[in-house]
């Protein structure tokens, strides 16, 4: 077997430090995660076993760094509603989703995964204070109460595609790629998508108890198993994550994220101007990419990698005109070194493109998660004539 990396990539810039340790990074052979997976595992001494055993369905993830808000009150999910990308008014208890504050230009600024309890509304999210703090600005005279509960809560990830029972703890099930009630899709359609088969949710412990909930599922034959495997099912998958794939400029048809994050047809809320109109007449200016990265050498981007074009590289050594910047970087299991990138949308979509690396350059190979006609497969009809590059719709 190809010898591993004992450390994960670093990051451009340093991270803070994490909220929390988790415990279990005390196990024996656990490797310290980096970047917005810092304070848990990267991986405990195997990450190609732990990858086929979470691939294979049994496997317990260790996600206990992501935030958790919860909001409680009888005026919570129509408040939520009206402030963020999904339709919340009528959530059943149990039934999970996922939903997107955006700033008043249409760009991302948190995400959250979002399940009621029929007692409170919880979100999982990656910016727990700053989403916190947001949502109590904006509570006026309804009745909700918002608490960052991250101190008391710990999320576990598990390869299980169903919703909480009742009775259960509180469980949030990863509706990617599904195309949700009011959603549409850039990409492919839902049963042709390679994240169709992918099972996975997070369920919420008690932070205290987040070792015995980890050892029970062990004692049923799980693995504890690291982001690492995890994230490389999640790149295979090309969902989106905030912590990586989001920058200050990030709408959500770039990265596919209207099928699970927005609802297009409900009332009015902060952006919904920037997505109907990109949805309705517009294109993203940026398109997410799957990259097939050249392992036949030591070379491995990072995240933050600049994506090129070949220009000159094989007569002059020189690559071409940058396209975009590499977002998550995983070495899968049986695709090899893959990663997820957000380009230009106007970057040819059949050409082998170059990425940055600490010693050199890679090739890499395309595959395509939003096209780059930039048009959804619901577009309106045009009442007149379509601006050049916007008359066909060649997902349906």
């Amino acid at each position: 077997m190809t010898a591993q990396p004992t450390t994960p990539d670093a990051d451009a810039t340093a991270p803070a430090a994490p909220r929390h340790r988790s415990p279990l990074l005390d196990r024996h052979g656990a490797v310290a995660g980096s970047g917005p997976d810092a304070g848990v595992a990267w991986h405990y001494g195997d990450p190609t076993a732990e990858q086929r055993a979470l691939t294979r369905g049994g496997g317990v993830v260790d996600q206990s760094h992501l935030g958790v808000v919860r909001v409680a009150g009888p005026d919570r999910l129509s408040w939520l509603h009206s402030i963020t990308s999904q339709q919340l008014t009528d959530l059943a208890p149990r039934t999970s989703t996922e939903t997107l504050v955006l700033s008043p230009q249409g760009h991302v600024e948190h995400a959250a995964d979002v399940v009621d309890d029929g007692e409170a509304t919880w979100l999982i999210t990656e910016s727990a204070p700053e989403l916190a703090a947001w949502l109590d600005r904006m509570r006026f005279m309804l009745r909700v109460e918002v608490a960052d509960v991250t101190d008391d809560w710990a999320a576990i990830g598990e390869p299980v595609d169903a919703e909480g029972a009742p009775g259960e703890p509180v469980t949030w099930r990863d509706p990617w790629p599904r195309t949700l009630p009011g959603g549409t899709r850039y990409g492919l359609p839902d049963d042709q998508h390679p994240g169709a088969d992918r099972a996975w949710r997070l369920v919420l412990v008690p932070r205290a108890g987040l070792v015995d909930a980890v050892r029970a599922r062990e004692a049923s034959g799980w693995p504890l198993v690291g982001t690492w495997a995890s994230e490389a099912v999640r790149v295979e998958a090309w969902r989106p994550r905030s912590g990586r794939e989001l920058d200050h400029r990030t709408i959500p048809h770039e990265l596919d994220w209207l099928r699970t994050a927005v609802h297009l047809h409900k009332g009015c809320y902060r952006g919904q101007e920037t997505i109907a109109r990109v949805h309705n007449m517009g294109r993203p200016p940026r398109r997410l990419v799957l990259l097939h990265l050249d392992g036949s050498g030591h070379l491995l981007p990072e995240a933050g990698a600049v994506v090129r074009d070949l220009g000159d590289l094989l007569t002059t050594g020189e690559p071409g005109r940058e396209l975009g910047r590499v977002t998550t970087v995983a070495r899968h299991h049986e695709l090899g070194p893959v990663a997820l990138a957000v380009v230009k949308r106007s970057a040819p979509v059949d050409a082998d493109v170059v990425v940055e690396c600490d010693g050199g350059v890679i090739t890499a190979g395309q595959e395509i998660v939003v096209p780059g006609d930039g048009v959804s497969v619901d577009r309106p009809a045009a009442h007149g004539p379509l601006t050049r590059g916007l008359g066909g719709h060649p997902m349906l």
